[in-house]
């Protein structure tokens, strides 16, 4: 009977650790996320059936043994073991997968303007194709993390993780082929997608592929901006506006006051002092090099006039303390400094005097109709920024 026992066990292990492992590893459980394990997790998920059939067919027999040729004992032993096996392969399966948490977008309602119900303070992520234009709040993509749409004929993937507080806009297209994505877990307490073709991991920070047939690949960016929506339609009256889903009312109704930093969490709520783990931070990366602008800092100065691998940069917040932009401030050739001079809605360079608005024209002086060129820069969790650029440098202001 002895031996019996252990080749329950054994099974018992097979059909439980697999399973609870899966989970732990890409979940944002205690000590789960601080190593990388993403590698391992990846080896549990694609081969969970192989460890289910080997775990059953191990312990088959002797479970039949223990429940009618055994003691009183071992016999609620092996069931009490057994239903525990069951409860973690129903957690597993039915309660603590990513795309079963958090689900897909049922009614993708895209309207205009005119039909519009999003508050307009909200922050939104913005993407431009073809003269068209698509912005999506933020409230809503942070719940689904993910959304596929067609802007000016040109298929995206709208991203965004609420730990990292990281949106990013990535072509679905892998390999030629346009892809579906699931959320499949997190790595280092980013977001992770699986195409459905290859069923590599994808990260949702930097589009790069960690585990799976296509590691080491990354998904092509689009370039896109966080602002809010009236800021957003200040510059592209004509875009269209992703609404909340009908479905998932309550589901957004959790995530009110994100967008501001108001919200209270472990894992998306904001720090309110500097270069904390969850401080906000302004990432910009040009070349080879990476550099993070603290928020409160941007806040306060309104403007900075930095240089970041040769890239001369301005780094600009509006009015609304929301909305932030990134340019290059070479105009010609020439290189110039920016001020803020006065409460209006706009800024000045040093060189002529000019006056610039935040769609980044020069809508005054001898440079007008001259346009700033965009950079890519993100909004993110100081935590983030630093763990997935780990040359960073911080811009400290003086």
């Amino acid at each position: 009977m002895k031996g019996k026992v252990i080749f329950f066990l054994i099974g018992w292990l097979l059909l439980v650790m697999p399973e609870f492992l899966r989970i732990y590893l890409i979940m944002p459980f205690p000590g789960s996320q601080e190593a990388d394990m993403v590698t391992v997790a990846y080896f549990f998920d694609s081969n969970i059936y192989v460890f289910r059939i080997a775990g059953l067919f191990i312990l088959a027999v002797p479970f039949y043994h223990l429940l009618f040729f055994s003691r009183w004992f071992l016999k609620t032993g092996a069931l009490f073991l057994l239903a525990i096996a069951v409860a973690i392969y129903y957690l597993a399966t039915r309660k603590m997968q990513a795309d079963v948490m958090f689900l897909e977008v049922k009614h993708k309602i895209m309207s205009t303007e005119e039909n519009n119900k999003v508050n307009r303070h909200q922050l939104v992520i913005g993407v431009t194709s073809n003269d068209e234009a698509s912005c999506f709040p933020v409230e809503i993509i942070a719940y689904h993390h993910k959304v596929l749409d067609t802007v000016g004929g040109i298929p995206i993937l709208v991203t965004y993780c609420s730990v990292c507080r990281s949106g990013r806009v990535y072509s679905p297209v892998v390999n030629g082929n346009l892809q579906k994505f699931r959320l499949v877990g997190m790595d280092q307490f980013n977001a992770m997608l699986e195409d459905s073709a290859s069923r590599t991991w994808w990260r949702q920070e930097n589009g790069e592929a960690v585990a799976g047939p296509l590691k080491g690949m990354h998904l092509t960016e689009i370039p896109s901006q966080q602002m809010t929506l009236q800021a957003w339609l200040t510059e592209h009256p004509a875009t269209t506006i992703m609404q909340a889903d009908p479905d998932f009312i309550k589901e957004y109704a959790s995530l009110e006051g994100f967008g501001e930093g108001s919200i209270s969490n472990n894992l998306e709520g904001t720090s309110h002092a500097s270069w904390q783990s969850k401080s906000w931070v302004i990432g910009i990366v040009s070349g080879q090099q990476a550099r993070a602008y603290d928020w409160i800092g941007l806040k306060s100065e309104l403007l900075i006039n930095d240089t970041l691998d040769n890239t001369p940069l301005l780094i600009a917040i509006e009015r609304d303390m929301m909305s932030f932009h990134v340019w290059d401030r070479r105009v010609d050739g020439q290189t110039l400094e920016f001020i803020k001079k006065d409460s209006s809605n706009f800024f000045y360079d040093l060189a002529t005097g000019s006056a610039w608005n935040y769609s980044g024209v020069c809508i005054a002086g001898t440079l007008t109709g001259n346009r700033l060129k965009n950079i890519s820069a993100y909004q993110e969790f100081w935590h983030s920024w630093r763990t997935f650029h780990p040359g960073t440098t911080r811009y400290e202001i003086h």
